[in-house]
């Protein structure tokens, strides 16, 4: 088997590329930092050997997320991780515009380009695993957020309708949405924002996901504590949502 995981220079990417190597799957790996491509390949073929090929590309430019589908099309991908992803914390009146508008390139057009032209690859086949990097987050109004919570919606919204095209279509085509709450990651320092509750480990996170995708599980959280508050914010007004939402995360002062 082959997978494709994007966003794996750091952080669950990473983590999740180490997790499907370990189980003997070759895996194409895809961010903008070579050098930590590079660094990762060394791991993984000298841990596993497993066969990496690196591809470095910036997916806030669609034409590069579209050449990044053309390059890897010969190599008839089973397993695609969308997982390139960023955020933006503060007030939606104080954040800066081109800084959100590169984070919607990423969250959500590259996503959904990827998304689109490598499950029109799969459904043909009848066969392959993708693995959408959605977030708890897309269950929420998100103030002081709000433009990185609205983009995890769209995920998990966009996940969940597709896979009832799936299934009603009778496809063989797994599809699944990881959905943790905070995780031990660049993330949170390159957002600048602190949660109240303790972030499970990257490692972790990733391993769970892993299992849960062959399991064909749609909805992934590997938090016992995020499952039961998606279940209960069923239950709740979005304004009492907001209101808790905003209490779990503030700030990070620059140093």
């Amino acid at each position: 088997m082959i997978a494709l995981v994007t966003g794996a220079s750091s952080g669950i990417g990473r983590d999740i590329a180490r997790s499907l190597a370990k189980h003997g799957i070759n895996v194409i790996i895809t961010a903008r930092r070579l050098d930590r491509l590079q660094s990762l390949k060394k791991e993984l073929t000298e841990q596993y050997g497993v066969k990496v090929k690196v591809i470095a590309a910036d997916l806030s430019d669609t034409r590069q997320c579209i050449e990044l589908h053309r390059r890897v099309r010969k190599y008839n991908i089973d397993i695609f991780v969308n997982n390139a992803g960023f955020g933006v914390f503060g007030e939606f009146t104080d954040t800066d515009l081109d800084r959100e508008l590169s984070m919607l390139d990423v969250n959500v057009k590259a996503f959904h380009t990827l998304f689109k032209l490598f499950l029109q690859d799969f459904k043909k086949r009848d066969y392959g695993f993708i693995l959408n990097s959605a977030s708890s987050a897309g269950f929420l109004p998100g103030p002081c957020f709000s433009s990185y919570y609205a983009s995890k919606a769209y995920i998990v919204r966009m996940t969940q309708a597709v896979h009832e095209e799936l299934r009603a279509a009778h496809s063989h085509v797994s599809l699944s949405m990881l959905c943790p709450g905070p995780v031990g990651t660049e993330f949170m320092d390159k957002a600048r924002v602190d949660f109240s509750m303790p972030p499970q480990s990257s490692e972790y996170v990733a391993e769970y996901a892993v299992r849960e995708m062959f399991a064909g599980k749609l909805t992934i959280v590997p938090s016992p504590m995020i499952k039961a508050g998606i279940v209960l914010g069923k239950l709740v007004p979005d304004s009492v949502l907001a209101f808790f939402a905003r209490q779990i995360q503030s700030r990070r002062e620059r140093l």
